[in-house]
């Protein structure tokens, strides 16, 4: 999975990469279909912004955290596209099984007979 870094107003060092790919090497074994992975880590009025964006199986997927040291808003985020990416996972899963049927169908003088009309 290639990931993109990029800060806004952000120096993005060396050990912010390595933190970065330690996040997200769990990620990156679970959904193997991963490709890209962009990271934007801004910092405004005191608080670290981090936005994650990836596209999924066809759905763009994307999370943010925010806090006010960088590596736990980092964590945060990964956290959320882990949920996000699991839920997506799972509405895939849903769509591959069909709907149950009725076996037997419904007849209109048994479900009459049941009914009390009294």
């Amino acid at each position: 999975m290639k990931i993109n870094i990029s800060g806004h107003h952000v120096d993005v060092t060396d050990s912010i990469r390595e933190d970065v790919n330690e996040k997200f090497a769990k990620i990156a074994t679970h959904f193997p279909s991963l490709i890209a992975l962009d990271i934007i880590i801004a910092k405004e009025h005191g608080e670290y912004q981090v936005e994650l964006r990836t596209n999924y199986e066809g759905s763009r997927i994307s999370a943010s955290g925010t806090d006010e040291v960088m590596y736990p808003a980092i964590k945060a985020a990964s956290k959320k596209l882990d949920a996000a990416l699991k839920h997506r996972k799972g509405q895939l899963k849903a769509d591959l099984h069909e709907t149950p049927s009725c076996t037997t169908p419904a007849i209109a003088h048994e479900i009459i007979q049941e009914m009390d009309l009294r």
